[in-house]
């Protein structure tokens, strides 16, 4: 089915539901997929408690025509949530349902009072974001960065870049605005032609911002319009500042006052295994194990080298869709790591076995859990971090 056969029939139905528990007669019931559910299991019982239709991508579930066949970035979106919220009636992609799917049921969730609507676009391959584009028709567009993440559908960084791209392309076509962050070269690159940009970065923008002190959360020093002003966040580790410069740009572009601005943004808690800093009894746990890529992993382990302290432990989960890149890109990591000189690191996943050199190496997650329980972790700083696939966040049952 298509989605303009699916949004004739969400004219007739415009209530959208994903939890089957909280299904009234005609809603739309969506199936959702996450690693511990499967919403093509309850399929059948959200159509016997009233539900119009049923949409789910597993063809085996489909027992009559009112199932519907579907074929099918985060930290900046919610702290664009964060401030635009604290003017406008802003909805928002859930969590992280970027694709084929979650784009078009954000769109279907937007209340005829919205007026800011924020939709996160993830891709994997050629084509995809341009097609969300046409459904979103945005007005507006920023690019986080094009790092090395879904190499093997991209095929290259190049396609990474024209992959993620097709954003600007939509946009200069149709005259709209474009925030950038002036620290990327490739970005203005790919920006050429596009009529408005706002621009955010460590010099010469219009939004200007630096990490300032050693403290574990982020602190910015900030030039906005000619005004001097300091910014504390929730936020680990330097590399989030892009994150926090774009959220300003985009709130002071919208008429959000500075303090405003400030405010929204120190109460922001990150959440879902993304950039987390916790206490666990006498250790200090950075947990970053939603995703991974080697753009990140580098910027987490030099923000960790950068840190405080010298009891400095790694705990690294592979890096998946690295297609054939996979061996020097996880060859790669190991050196840094190497480098930095780090007091112990442990890695696991099938894509470092046979790389590990000195370090330890487990098959799964599990495992290092189960020996961290045999061999706890004391007095140190512990980074997490690995893909959604490796589920690092299972080693916290260790401390």
């Amino acid at each position: 089915m298509s989605i303009q056969e699916l949004y004739e029939i969400y004219l007739q139905y415009p209530s959208v539901q994903t939890d089957s528990r909280k299904v009234k007669p005609g809603d739309l019931f969506f199936a959702l997929k996450g690693d511990n559910f499967d919403g093509n299991a309850f399929a059948a019982g959200a159509l016997a408690d009233g539900a119009a239709y049923a949409i789910v991508d597993d063809a085996s579930v489909v027992q009559d025509d009112r199932y519907i066949g579907s074929n099918g970035k985060t930290t900046t979106k919610e702290l664009l949530i964060t401030v635009l919220s604290a003017k406008y009636k802003t909805y928002a992609t859930e969590g992280n349902l970027n694709n084929h799917i979650g784009v078009p049921l954000t769109l279907l969730k937007i209340g005829k009072d919205a007026e800011m609507a924020i939709v996160e676009m993830g891709a994997n391959h050629i084509g995809e974001i341009a097609s969300y584009c046409k459904v979103a028709n945005p007005n507006f567009g920023l690019i986080t960065n094009c790092g090395k993440a879904h190499l093997e559908g991209f095929g290259s960084i190049e396609g990474v870049r024209k992959g993620k791209g097709e954003l600007y392309d939509f946009l200069r076509n149709y005259h709209g605005t474009i925030f950038r962050n002036a620290d990327l070269d490739y970005l203005e690159g790919m920006a050429h032609d596009i009529e408005e940009q706002i621009t955010y970065g460590t010099a010469n923008a219009q939004v200007i911002g630096k990490a300032i002190g050693e403290q574990a959360m982020l602190h910015v020093a900030m030039l906005t319009s000619g005004m001097e002003t300091e910014l504390d966040t929730q936020l680990v580790g330097a590399y989030n500042l892009p994150n926090v410069l774009a959220a300003v740009a985009v709130g002071h572009y919208f008429g959000i006052d500075i303090d405003t601005i400030k405010e929204a943004l120190s109460q922001y808690q990150p959440s879902n295994s993304r950039s987390q800093w916790m206490v666990k009894g006498d250790n200090n746990i950075i947990l970053d194990a939603y995703n991974a890529n080697p753009s990140s992993m580098k910027l987490a382990l030099e923000n960790l080298a950068g840190m405080q302290g010298t009891n400095k432990w790694l705990l690294l989960g592979a890096m998946k869709e690295m297609g054939a890149d996979s061996e020097t890109e996880h060859r790669a990591l190991i050196g840094l790591a190497q480098s930095l000189g780090f007091e112990q690191v442990i890695l696991t996943g099938s894509e470092f076995e046979g790389l590990h050199y000195q370090y330890q190496w487990f098959a799964t997650s599990a495992e290092v859990r189960d020996y961290l329980l045999q061999n706890p972790i004391h007095n140190a700083t512990v980074l997490i971090k690995g893909s959604r696939g490796s589920k690092m966040e299972v080693v916290l049952e260790a401390f």
